[in-house]
């Protein structure tokens, strides 16, 4: 992958983070955890496109239906793992 491709999927998958924060609300560390999730996704998503040799929407060397797929997974997965609340123990 050259380094605009490159740059490009980090602008994609940080407009990505940012319109899911957008959407869903939260404060800056929140912000910074979508940011995060998404930039990790979309890697991921990458990998298991070129892994299984898989192409939803190619522009160039980068495949973004799969980077996507993997930027939105793990964006809801993230954001479904943190708002799990616990219930504190009986101290009975």
């Amino acid at each position: 992958m050259t380094l605009p491709s490159l740059l490009f999927a980090l602008l994609i998958a940080l407009l990505y983070g940012a319109l899911y924060h957008l959407l869903r609300g939260g404060g800056f560390w929140r912000l910074m955890l979508y940011l995060f999730l998404s930039v990790i996704g979309f890697a991921m998503g990458y990998f298991v496109g070129l892994w299984l040799g898989w192409t939803l929407f190619p522009l160039g060397p980068l495949d973004l239906g799969m980077t996507s797929v993997g930027s939105l997974v793990s964006l809801i997965l993230g954001d479904w793992l943190l708002r799990i609340e616990t219930k504190p123990e009986s101290k009975v």
